[in-house]
């Protein structure tokens, strides 16, 4: 809804003040008669004066224009371009809202003018969204017609443009309190090295910035952190511009110069620092060589004396090897010739023992030595009742001292019958067997026999068994 009307006779109007800005009251032109004669400062319509629920503005007669700029205005936005009025006006500054250029290239909420006419300051309450890119077209085409500006923001939270162009946050007032700005203005503090928030009353900020007592100042990229300590909590902000005084612009520039004098001393250090680093290392580097070398020189002269000791230990072990193979020869030598000597030797022993075994046999004829069969057999089941098979020849076995074996039906052998006198030793297999003679005569020959039983038969003599 507008707040703003131009009377024809008086000038512009403003409800949000006592005096209407012009010296004369409310009821001066609300419900008279003749109606007052109104007009809209930006569409020249008919208007009239409205009190409403305790607020005072004005209305367009007839149908609402959809065009006019006033009338989407919010109280929010009047009250603070109201602000931004007393606070010029305190500042000793003529006034004005809603001052637009002759090409309409621009529109200033309030526009302030210095007592002699020569400075004008534009003072924008922005409370509606809008983009970088517009806001900074805007704030140029201040720059071109030689006027400053300065945006105001009233919303809680500060809007992102607040840095890009000379701006500042500004509270309402509370009860019984006064506007104040809480973001946009701050000092350089050298000590820290960092801008600082100043909260200022607002109609204390306006006459700085009037009097150019403070400018925008672009904040230096390695000043865009600030720290701020909000209702207990700890804020880092990051701006690019700050209204500020000249001595704050100046401490932050000499403080930079410092910076930038400090930064190139420690890189000139830095440097130094790297290039004597880089000569020990090349210092340690080639004594490393040195050493590398004398190491490889010491480790060459310890492997040349390491060959030439294995080479050493090689011929004495090829000597030893040698003497070796020829002692092991030698034994395989005297082996295989004890071997064959113990053969020739076992030879004999088996000829003899077959010529002797020969010669016992000899002396039974094929009918005895059956007598003798037929009386083991016969033995055999009276004594333990085993069945015998008789052979049906003579096969002496060296293994029982040339002696008959006798096998049980069941393949098992029994005995030996007649093993041969002094063929028998100690390997003989009769140690736990039962050996059959046929009489005395042999079995005394045989009186040596260890073996588990001599049985001993009563069968007839013959001269052919004088064996001796």
């Amino acid at each position: 809804m507008p707040y703003t009307a131009v009377h024809a006779v008086l000038g512009r109007l403003y409800a949000g003040l006592p005096d209407l800005g012009c010296g004369i009251v409310w009821e001066d032109v609300h419900r008279v008669r003749p109606r007052a004669p109104l007009s809209c400062p930006d569409c020249q319509g008919a208007m009239s004066a409205v009190l409403r629920g305790g607020t005072r503005f004005f209305a367009h007669h007839g149908k609402r224009p959809d065009d006019c700029p006033l009338e989407n205005e919010s109280f929010e936005h009047h009250m603070t371009k109201l602000a931004l009025l007393g606070a010029i006006r305190d500042a000793g500054w003529h006034a004005e809202l809603e001052v637009s250029a002759p090409d309409k290239s621009w529109r200033a909420d309030v526009m302030a003018t210095s007592p002699d006419g020569s400075r004008r300051m534009a003072w924008e309450a922005q409370l509606s969204p809008i983009t970088v890119p517009d806001i900074q077209a805007r704030t140029d085409r201040y720059a071109e017609a030689g006027i400053r500006v300065c945006w105001v923001s009233p919303h809680e939270k500060s809007p992102k443009w607040i840095d890009e162009v000379p701006a500042v946050r500004a509270q309402p007032p509370e009860a019984g309190g006064a506007w104040a700005v809480d973001d946009g203005i701050a000092a350089f503090d050298w000590s820290f090295g960092a801008w600082g928030v100043r909260t200022t009353p607002l109609p204390v900020f306006v006459r700085w910035a009037l009097e150019g007592q403070v400018e925008p100042v672009v904040s230096l990229r390695r000043y865009h952190r600030v720290k701020r300590r909000v209702g207990g909590r700890l804020w880092v902000l990051r701006r690019g511009m700050w209204w500020t005084s000249a001595k704050s612009a100046r401490l932050q520039a000499e403080h930079d110069v410092m910076r930038q004098r400090q930064e190139e001393r420690k890189r000139v250090a830095e440097e130094a620092r790297l290039a004597a680093e880089a000569e020990a290392e090349q210092v340690r580097l080639e004594e490393a060589a040195r050493e590398e070398a004398r190491r490889l020189e010491k480790l060459e002269e310890s492997n040349r004396r390491a060959r030439e000791l294995s080479e050493a230990r090689h011929a004495r072990w090829l000597e030893e090897r040698a003497e070796q193979v020829a002692r092991r020869n030698r034994k395989l030598a005297e082996a295989e010739e004890r071997r064959l000597r113990e053969e020739a030797e076992e030879a004999e022993r088996v000829l003899r023992a077959e010529e002797a075994s020969r010669a016992w046999w000899s002396l039974l004829s094929g009918a005895q030595v059956r007598e003798l069969f037929e009386a083991v057999a016969a033995w055999a089941r009276q004594e333990h009742k085993v069945q015998l098979r008789i052979p049906d020849g003579l096969y002496p076995e060296p293994r029982y001292g040339h002696g008959a074996p006798l096998f049980r039906l069941d393949g098992y052998l029994y005995g030996v019958a007649r093993p041969c006198p002094g063929l028998l030793v100690p390997s003989n297999g009769v140690g736990q067997l039962t050996v059959f003679v046929r009489n005395k005569t042999e079995a005394k020959l045989l009186a040596g026999v260890k073996c588990k039983e001599l049985v001993v038969f009563d069968l007839p003599e013959h001269e052919q068994l004088l064996f001796g």
